[in-house]
């Protein structure tokens, strides 16, 4: 969904190699002897926080609050996650045919991508959308069973969980990463123990988004077929909502301390 036109996107620094970041500046030639087979010099960490911040889809509205519909891609983004998960659960539950199930699963989920390339929109979503729709739908066929459909989830958000917490503990928690570069603090707020402090925060808030998903839907898994409509229901209410509940919570806890000003 596009910005409107007087909501202007906050500037954001160039990410190493992106199409803003314009001719890279002329360096001197290297002194005699030097070693000319050397490589590019390796990206900082800074360079790589920012390429992954970009990549993140994160955006806020010019006053500053997140702007958690756009993050999720929009209208579109909600619907291209919801609706095939959804068309599958229904199908599913009305004719108990597990291919014909799958088959309509895809089918909406490549209307999706269709429309994005006719309209000369970003495609990537979509295309995501096909992909796990279509790994779903493999471990579904494969095996024989509908609850299989959804255990492609399950191992996305045990990854999320792991590398959210890995993040913690080496004290690079990944909504600084993210929200420091939206914030166009960069890595600075790394030399601030309130700001990291915060952050940690903020990412903790959503490893227990992710966790509490598991532990809600991985019991219903277990439950097999008479768990399934339920799966199906709690995996839908807990998808885009859920994650835009926590993304806007983890925002509010990690806004920066403004200093009260002095009375008089």
């Amino acid at each position: 969904m596009a910005p409107r036109d007087n909501e202007r996107e906050p500037e954001r620094p160039a990410v190493p190699g992106g199409p803003e970041a314009g001719p890279a500046p002329r360096t001197p030639d290297p002194a005699p002897g030097a070693d000319r087979a050397s490589g590019p010099a390796a990206p900082s960490a800074a360079d790589l926080a920012a390429a992954y911040a970009a990549r993140a889809g994160l955006h806020r509205h010019g006053d500053g609050r997140i702007d958690v519909l756009r993050s999720a891609g929009g209208v579109r983004g909600v619907l291209e996650s919801i609706l095939p998960g959804l068309v599958f659960l229904v199908a599913f539950t009305v004719l108990a045919d597990l291919v014909l199930s799958v088959v309509l699963a895809l089918a909406v989920a490549a209307v999706f991508v269709v429309a994005r390339l006719v309209g000369r929109t970003t495609p990537t979503q979509a295309f995501v959308g096909v992909g796990g729709i279509a790994v779903s739908a493999a471990l579904a066929l494969f095996t024989g069973k509908a609850e299989n459909f959804y255990v492609s989830g399950f191992i996305t958000n045990s990854v999320y969980i792991l590398a959210m917490v890995v993040s913690i503990a080496v004290r690079w928690p990944l909504m600084g990463v993210v929200f420091g570069f939206l914030r166009a603090e960069g890595l600075r707020w790394r030399d601030d123990p309130q700001r990291v402090r915060q952050y940690r925060i903020g990412t903790w808030i959503m490893v227990a988004v992710l966790g509490l998903r598991l532990a809600v839907q991985l019991p219903l898994y277990f439950m097999g077929g008479e768990g399934l409509v339920a799966l199906g229901t709690t995996r839908l209410l807990m998808g885009v909502p859920l994650y835009a509940l926590g993304l806007w919570l983890a925002w509010l806890v990690t806004r920066p301390i403004t200093p009260e000003r002095p009375a008089g």
